[in-house]
């Protein structure tokens, strides 16, 4: 069972681990396709909680968003492999972060094809969200199911 349980881990987190070198090996000075795909979301994303917040919110360089996606993905996947559940949280917020904006099928009408196709992908993203928090789920489960120790029943002598 601990064989099957790592080889899974291990093509789970290829996802993640392979993502992150292609976006590294195309990271660049100017950010790669990452930064430039995050780049304008993340400005409607600002500018839309800037005006519902009421003050302007700090400028962020798409390059540094890439990086951090890259280094989420990287690190988390990782981690994951070593059965932490630290990697688990690192690619749960990488996901929770990315996937609102870049599967942003909510500003398309459900009568355009790119509609299918964005919500389609959004819904394999929270699938992956809900397998990390099952993997932390089982995780803490069969921790705490070690640590409960039986309690010996004392029989009473009678005679």
């Amino acid at each position: 069972m601990g064989f099957f349980s790592f080889f899974g881990r291990v093509l789970f987190s290829a996802v993640f681990i392979l993502s992150a070198w292609q976006a590294l090996n195309e990271f660049g000075t100017d950010g790669g396709l990452a930064a430039k795909e995050l780049a304008p979301k993340f400005s409607v994303l600002k500018d839309h909680l800037s005006s519902k917040m009421g003050f302007a919110l700090p400028d962020v360089d798409p390059i540094h968003l890439a990086g951090a996606v890259i280094a989420l993905k990287g690190l988390g996947g990782i981690l994951f492999v070593l059965n932490s559940n630290i990697g688990a949280f690192l690619l749960i917020i990488q996901l929770a972060f990315t996937t609102p904006l870049i599967y942003d099928f909510y500003n398309f009408s459900p009568d355009t094809p790119k509609f299918g196709v964005l919500l389609n992908d959004f819904l394999q993203q929270a699938a992956l969200v809900g397998a990390l928090f099952f993997f932390i789920g089982m995780k803490n489960s069969i921790t705490k199911r070690g640590q409960v120790t039986k309690k010996k029943i004392h029989k009473t002598k009678t005679g």
